[in-house]
């Protein structure tokens, strides 16, 4: 269970969110806990990928800091099982400085990922990028977006196709949500970058095409051969009207 609110200290913001961080290095989630707190966020930890995956799943967490390389099961296990239970947003950390890695990561369904070492006001931006991607739908009412057989709730933040919701991370879905809004015109991989992430550093270049696949995944009748998401090669992506498409 995510720990109990306290009341904040003069010059505190109040505490509005809760985090868990799964990671067998005791000094960094201590430090990083000390850290988030005056910046109104509470921090659980968990030492191992087995305990780190069962108070995922059973507390109400707003988002989740996971270390690839954890003493039982490793990140890449963790973040496939909470996918499977939850949507709870999840920042990956790893070691390695593998791209391959990152890109595993984000197959699996992580929103985000952040290498070590790292700066803790780094990890802090992240954080509040892929909770505020995951709540920014509830600001304000927003019509459904209907393209033929699929259609975009952004404020259940929702994909449906043929009336059954699709799978997508808080990133992906926003992702698709872009690309919608402007349908006809491409966007380039770093347009999308700057459009959702704001001035967070981005330097994994394949970091857009593995969300893209994803999303193809979850809305093409035929991912390989995709008609709706289209690659412009050397620019970036367009969303296509389809002639099924309604007016």
């Amino acid at each position: 269970m995510p720990p109990r609110r306290r009341r904040p200290a003069r010059g505190e913001r109040a505490v509005a969110e809760h985090v868990l961080i799964i990671d067998d290095d005791r000094k960094l989630t201590a430090m990083l806990a000390e850290y988030l707190l005056p910046r109104g966020i509470t921090a659980a930890a968990a030492p191992d990928g087995t305990r780190g995956l069962a108070m995922a799943t059973r507390g109400a967490y707003d988002a989740v800091v996971l270390d690839v390389m954890l003493p039982d099961l490793d990140g890449f296990e963790v973040c496939r099982r909470l996918r499977a239970a939850s949507d709870v947003p999840v920042l990956m950390l790893t070691a390695r400085g593998d791209p391959e890695d990152r890109v595993v990561g984000l197959e699996l369904g992580a929103d985000d990922y952040l290498p070590k070492p790292f700066d803790p006001r780094e990890l802090l931006a992240r954080l509040h990028a892929i909770m505020r991607r995951r709540t920014s739908g509830a600001a304000r009412p927003s019509p459904v977006l209907r393209f033929g057989t699929l259609e975009i709730d952004p404020d259940a933040r929702q994909v449906r196709r043929h009336g059954a919701v699709r799978p997508l991370t808080a990133y992906q879905f926003d992702i698709l949500l872009l690309l919608a809004r402007h349908p006809g015109r491409v966007l380039s991989r770093d347009s999308i970058r700057d459009r959702l992430r704001g001035e967070a550093p981005e330097a994994f270049d394949r970091s857009i095409d593995v969300h893209i696949s994803r999303i193809r995944a979850a809305i093409e009748e035929d991912p390989r051969r995709p008609r709706r998401i289209r690659t412009v090669r050397g620019v970036g992506y367009q969303f296509a009207r389809l002639p099924e498409d309604s007016p």
